[in-house]
């Protein structure tokens, strides 16, 4: 497995398996050209396998944290340390510049999400309730 930070519209496009939702070049250009949003992918054979993307959050009183967005692996690929790996890869981007923590809202019924998360040395601290705002 090699995991390589995404550049281009074209590596995106090439994982778009791995995505909710077609990937909308416009969209892609956005998120890649946007301070702070970071998206590495995982290979196998040079095969996107999996993915997670980041956005460094800023705030007065806090400085900079690194929120996880998304996390997705292939699902023959799932329970082989992918998910972990790129969770630590990510961690390891947000230690270098500077970030004073990481975090991701999950599902408390995820456990595969969870699984990744707390190998890759997450903890979770306590329940946690979502609030959503549709604006489509």
């Amino acid at each position: 497995m090699d995991i390589r930070r995404a550049t281009t519209v074209t590596e995106l496009a090439a994982a778009e398996q791995l995505f909710d939702h077609p990937v909308r070049p416009e969209w892609a250009e956005r998120f890649l050209t946007a301070a702070g949003h970071h998206l590495f992918l995982a290979y196998a054979d040079d095969v996107p396998v999996g993915f997670v993307s980041g956005v460094e959050t800023v705030h007065p009183d806090k400085g900079t944290e690194m929120f996880l967005y998304e996390l997705g692996v292939a699902e023959p690929y799932r329970r082989r340390g992918i998910g972990r790996a790129l969770v630590r890869r990510l961690a390891e981007l947000g230690r270098e510049r500077g970030c004073y923590g990481m975090w991701v809202g999950v599902d408390t019924g995820n456990t595969a999400a969870l699984a990744a998360y707390r190998g890759a040395g997450g903890t979770e601290d306590g329940g946690c309730t979502v609030v959503n705002w549709d604006f489509t």
